[in-house]
């Protein structure tokens, strides 16, 4: 098998065309989780905590190299504020997509859970039918 004719093998797979869709939608779930966090959850726990943005937060190591008004070099810094914001975003997303996991579990939990009733076979009919006409012969 040619390398070309294999990887169109590869690529016209179901699976793989699922993982592209659903890394395109992450992508796009992810950007409306990081403004749902910078726009909404985040402002209110600025003023609650005096209006600090954690984004700003950090631990300067060094002083920036200036000549003149003009910085040349940023000093070195350990940006734990940006660290917060992350995570912040993580457990948001991780939130989402627990109560997205839990509904949809919740759903299949329902599905299963009313088996259909199976319609009887012609030979089952036909043995019911029997056995209904031997019980009515007895009781006479």
């Amino acid at each position: 098998m040619s390398l070309i004719s294999e990887f169109k093998q590869f690529a016209v797979k179901g699976n793989v065309i699922d993982l592209a869709v659903a890394v395109v939608i992450g992508a796009a779930f992810g950007a409306i989780v990081t403004s749902l966090v910078n726009d909404i959850v985040m402002p209110p726990i600025g003023m609650v905590t005096g209006g600090v943005d954690f984004t700003d937060l950090k631990l300067q190591l060094s002083d920036p190299v200036m000549e003149g008004d003009r910085v040349v070099k940023e000093g070195a810094s350990i940006n734990y504020g940006n660290f917060i914001q992350t995570l912040v975003n993580f457990l948001i997303i991780a939130l989402a997509i627990f109560s997205m996991v839990k509904a949809i579990n919740a759903m299949k939990r329902k599905e299963e859970a009313a088996p259909e009733t199976p319609t009887p076979s012609k030979e089952e009919l036909l043995l019911t039918e029997i056995r209904d006409l031997l019980r009515d012969r007895k009781t006479l």
